[in-house]
């Protein structure tokens, strides 16, 4: 498992990914093709995106992950799978990477996510995340790293 800035080729991937109304249900709704393009335009333009592709062992698109610095002290992280992809642990692998990252930075951690977001809760428990407040709608979920 890879996680990689984003290439021109990725976009078939991500339309898939964000055009999926089930994909889609606690963050926004589904995309277009040309804004999954300008979203892609946008991170490929980025001196310092908050987006990366993520690809499983065989070098296959798999969603991306978000990883940007979310307070002075933390990065948020979290992940968007293909829906083809879910079920693989993949989201456990990735967020485990993120958090390995977030050390090697000496920041904290953050996940936020739709208080229906199961899912993603049960993950960011697993990992030891806190749930601290919510914020704009989300829970909001931080692990003390430094």
């Amino acid at each position: 498992m890879k996680i990689r800035e984003f290439e021109t080729s990725d976009i078939q991937g991500l339309f898939e990914t964000l055009s999926d109304p089930e994909v889609m249900t606690y963050i926004e709704d589904p995309y277009t093709y040309e804004q999954a393009q300008e979203l892609l335009d946008d991170v490929m333009a980025s001196d310092e995106p908050s987006i990366h592709a993520a690809e499983d062992d065989n070098g296959n698109y798999i969603g991306y992950v978000i990883f940007h610095q979310y307070e002075e002290d933390s990065y948020e992280l979290g992940w968007i799978l293909k829906r083809s992809e879910w079920g693989k642990g993949y989201a456990s692998k990735l967020t485990e990477m993120m958090i390995d990252k977030a050390r090697e930075l000496k920041v904290n951690a953050a996940i936020e996510c739709d208080p229906a977001q199961e899912v993603t809760k049960h993950i960011a428990k697993k990992f030891g995340f806190e749930f601290d407040e919510i914020f704009d709608g989300c829970e909001v979920y931080r692990l003390k790293l430094v």
